[in-house]
């Protein structure tokens, strides 16, 4: 045997050797697919919280949207939009700052002093 011919055979049976696990884990797919699809159709707690907050969400959209699928999809209970001390503290500066018309350096300070004081 010749040396080219010697590489040829190993090169083919080194390629049918690798080749094997490959085969023999797509065709096992199919046959996994078929066991899940048997399952039954009963939907998790989470796709039912899912259901819900969809329902739920309609007429919402946006921001609005994406807060309010959050928190219900985390089963938060969103009683009332009372802002909390330093929310409504963080608030009244904005706007302040805002009708002062600050802008860059200016605007920062001014927050800055105004979020600090009591």
């Amino acid at each position: 045997m010749t040396l080219f011919t010697r590489l040829l055979l190993t090169a083919a049976l080194l390629g049918g050797w690798a080749a094997g696990p490959a085969y023999s884990a797509s065709a096992a797919a199919p046959q996994a697919a078929e066991s899940t699809s048997g399952a039954s159709n009963a939907k998790t707690p989470q796709q039912e919280r899912m259901v819900t907050c969809n329902q739920n969400a309609k007429g919402k959209s946006g921001e609005e949207r994406k807060a309010f699928m959050s928190s219900c999809l985390k089963g938060e209970v969103t009683t009332s939009k009372e802002l909390s001390a330093s929310q409504l503290r963080m608030k009244n500066c904005n706007t302040e700052a805002t009708t002062k018309a600050l802008k860059g350096d200016a605007r920062q300070s001014f927050m800055s002093i105004c979020l600090k004081a009591k």
